[in-house]
């Protein structure tokens, strides 16, 4: 079954990376055929696209990795005049210029060997030729002559809103096939993540369009300006959340580093909380709180006299444990940090019809950790197992089939951004 369950995700994956290579492969050869239209203009949007790519952004997870590019590729797409004048270039050209100026603007990521280059490539290339399909073909044969106004400016906004929910199913259906985790979250979270640089480069890329058409390429710095500034300010913002993230793990090694907890425990917690949150469908706020908690979750044994030992917690009397959970809490909450991470730890200890779901993750996942640990080869299994017998007043009885299944699955890698 498991094996069926990779298979298939392996072929997902090779059926979207096919499809962009077709549409790349035929794209490129129809051009180098019948040569190309309005070269200035390709070469203006080449140029921007490719700018945008080189300052693509690697390591953050965040829903766009190059915002610029985007924006200049999707204009691209939807350039019906140029200076009053206009265009005739198709669908097979906006895709050539598109996929030459995003493998000219990755080449030094490729080098680095940063990012998902293959998937980031197939979603723009996949993207942007919908856009143009939808728009080319029937601007050429002058359909839309008689659109003027905000009603061509509406259209290309409905355009534009139709290919962001096709690139949000393409993002949800590449993280499934990498990750196994479940598509309805990941897609979920895809669109949530419209509102914020989602918007920003499908509005930047009609201004692009509609600013083109009447007072020519001169437009393409100037309306990419403020993207850019968004894209600085973003950029600000992760290092900041990575900061933040940094600083969580250092209090998390505390334990470790006092010999209270095992080295390593922690982190492996948070990563396997991380995947069973997102089996069960948290938010990627939700899911951010749990990692912080289950990094922080034995942060409470710093202020034992005597250690646990090895750190098995989840062996000791209820009250005990809730007696710690109660110390970490208050440890947490003068670290600064989010007050929920703090109402996760101090709660990992009740029962677990009275725990948030986060609480409930932590616990059994914390429980499942230490039961492992020296088990030796059946470990898992016999874990596991003592878990379900648990699952009558101590463990949630969906979180560990939600274990069980993420274990199954194997599927503990991180999902990377763009």
């Amino acid at each position: 079954m498991r094996a069926r369950r990779c298979a298939a995700r392996i072929t997902l994956t090779a059926l979207i990376h096919t499809s962009a290579a077709l549409l790349a492969g035929g794209s490129l050869a129809v051009t180098l055929w019948t040569g190309m239209e309005e070269r200035p203009a390709a070469l203006a949007f080449g140029v921007l696209i490719a700018v945008g790519e080189l300052g693509r952004w690697t390591g953050a997870r965040v829903r766009e990795a190059a915002p610029l590019g985007a924006a200049g590729a999707l204009s691209y797409a939807l350039l019906g005049a140029d200076a009053g004048q206009p265009t005739q270039h198709g669908v097979t050209q906006v895709v050539t210029v598109v996929l030459a100026a995003s493998l000219l603007g990755g080449v030094p990521h490729i080098a680095r060997g940063q990012g998902a280059m293959p998937d980031h490539l197939a979603r723009r290339v996949l993207t942007v030729g919908f856009t143009a399909v939808c728009f080319q073909p029937l601007h050429n044969r002058g359909a839309f002559e008689e659109w003027s106004g905000p009603a061509y400016a509406l259209l290309l906004l409905a355009l534009l809103t139709l290919t962001a929910l096709c690139d949000c199913v393409l993002a949800a259906a590449l993280a499934h096939s990498r990750t196994g985790w479940p598509f309805g979250p990941l897609l979920r979270d895809e669109l949530r993540g419209l509102l914020g640089i989602g918007s920003a480069v499908g509005a930047t890329g009609a201004v692009m369009a509609l600013a083109v058409a009447v007072v020519g390429l001169w437009a393409l710095p100037v309306f990419s300006l403020p993207l850019l500034l968004t894209q600085l300010s973003f950029k600000r913002y992760a290092a900041v959340r990575a900061t933040y993230r940094q600083t969580i793990a250092s209090l998390a090694r505390a334990t470790e580093i006092a010999g209270y907890t095992p080295a390593g425990h922690a982190r492996r917690v948070a990563e396997l909380s991380r995947a069973v949150g997102r089996d069960l469908g948290l938010t990627r706020p939700e899911l951010a709180v749990l990692e912080s908690a289950a990094l922080m979750h034995d942060i409470g044994q710093l202020s034992l006299v005597d250690p646990v030992p090895a750190g098995a917690t989840a062996t000791l009397p209820d009250a005990e444990q809730r007696r710690i959970a109660l110390l970490g809490g208050a440890v947490v909450r003068q670290t600064g940090v989010d007050s929920a991470v703090a109402v996760v730890v101090e709660r990992q200890a009740d029962p677990y019809r009275e725990q948030p779901v986060a609480a409930r993750i932590v616990r059994a996942v914390n429980a499942y950790e230490e039961k492992v640990r020296d088990a030796g080869p059946g470990g898992p299994l016999r874990a596991l197992e003592e878990l379900r017998l648990g699952t009558a007043g101590d463990y949630a009885p969906e979180v560990v089939e939600s274990l069980a299944r993420v274990l199954a699955r194997g599927c503990l890698t991180p999902l990377p951004a763009g």
